[in-house]
C-alpha cells in the first residue's frame, strides 16, 4: 500500500485523490484575498471545505502571488496561530501549513498542524530540521523552469531522507505558476511524471491561476473553476494523489468520477 503520513493521520494513495482545500488568511492572496482573514471566518470556511469533502485544510497567511510582499515570521504567526488554534480542535481531517519560515512552521506543528507545505521546497537547512524533528508531512514545491525539476526533486528528497524523513512522507509539487513559462505550465499538468520523482506522492494545484486564465480569455478568478476542474482531471487521470483547490465541493465531484473511471474494469466472462 501506497501512503502518505502526515502525523497521525496516513493517506491510502491507492483508494483514492485527495482534495485539499485553500485556507487564505491575507488580504492580499491573488483570488479571494481578504475573505477569510479573521478568526471567525476563517475557521467557518474551513469547516465548511470539510463538510464540502476536503481531505487536507491547507492554511496560509502569506500571499506567494507574483508582486507579493513579503512579510515577517512574525507577522505571519500573527496571522496564523488564533485561525490554527481555533480550528484544530474542531477540525477532523489533516491541516496543512503554507510557509517557507522555520520558525512558523516549528510553532504551527506545535499548535497541531499536520503538514510543513513549504513553495520553496525546503532549501532552508533550518526547515529540514524542523520536518526531522516531528512526524509531520513534508510537501515540497518546486520553483523554476521545468528542466530542472526532477534534479531539484531528487536532490530535496536525499536532504531530507539524510535526516530520517521516510519518503511515506513527503508529497512533491511541481508548482504550476512558479517561475515557469506558460507552456511549461501546461507540460507540467500534461506530462508531470516526467519531471518528478519517483516512489512519493504528487500533488497538483492548478486551481485559479493564469494558466487556467490564459486559454479562456483571462476570466475573473472566480469563474474559473471549470478550466480548473479541466486541469485537475487530466492531472488524475495522469496519476497525480493531491489536488490543490478553492472550490471543494465541486472539486470533491470531479475527483470522485475520475478515480471511478480509471478503476473502471468489466470482468472476463
Amino acid at each position: 500500500m501506497r501512503t502518505f503520513n502526515a502525523g497521525k493521520f496516513v493517506l491510502d494513495l491507492d483508494k483514492k485523490t485527495y482534495v485539499m482545500g485553500i485556507l487564505n488568511v491575507t488580504p492580499d492572496s491573488f483570488s479571494d484575498g481578504g475573505k477569510w482573514n479573521t478568526v471567525e471566518t476563517a475557521v467557518a470556511h474551513a469547516l465548511q471545505m470539510q463538510g464540502d469533502g476536503a481531505d487536507i485544510i491547507d492554511v496560509g497567511a502569506q500571499s506567494t502571488r507574483p508582486g507579493c510582499v513579503r512579510i515577517s515570521p512574525e507577522e505571519e504567526l500573527a496571522r496564523l496561530m488564533p485561525v490554527l488554534q481555533d480550528l484544530r480542535p474542531q477540525i477532523r481531517v489533516p491541516i496543512s501549513v503554507d510557509t517557507f519560515y522555520p520558525a512558523v512552521a516549528k510553532e504551527a506543528l506545535a499548535a497541531g498542524a499536520d503538514i510543513i507545505n513549504d513553495v520553496t521546497g525546503f532549501k532552508d537547512a533550518e526547515m529540514i530540521d524542523v520536518a526531522s524533528g516531528s512526524d509531520c508531512g513534508c510537501m515540497i514545491m518546486h520553483d523554476g523552469p521545468l528542466n530542472q525539476m526532477k534534479a531539484f526533486f531528487e536532490e530535496q528528497i536525499a536532504k531530507l531522507s539524510k535526516r530520517g524523513v521516510q519518503e511515506c512522507r513527503i508529497c512533491v509539487d511541481p508548482g504550476i505558476g512558479f517561475g515557469k513559462s506558460y507552456e511549461e505550465n501546461l507540460c507540467a499538468i500534461k506530462n508531470f511524471k516526467n519531471y518528478v520523482a519517483d516512489g512519493v506522492a504528487v500533488l497538483v494545484g492548478a486551481s485559479r491561476k493564469r494558466v487556467i486564465g490564459t486559454p479562456c480569455g483571462d476570466p475573473p478568478f472566480e469563474e474559473r473553476m471549470p478550466g480548473t476542474i479541466a486541469a485537475h482531471t487530466i492531472a488524475i487521470l495522469n496519476g497525480a494523489n493531491i489536488i490543490r483547490v478553492h472550490d471543494v465541493k465541486e472539486a470533491v465531484q470531479a475527483s470522485k468520477v475520475a478515480d471511478a473511471i480509471l478503476r473502471a474494469e468489466i470482468a472476463d466472462e
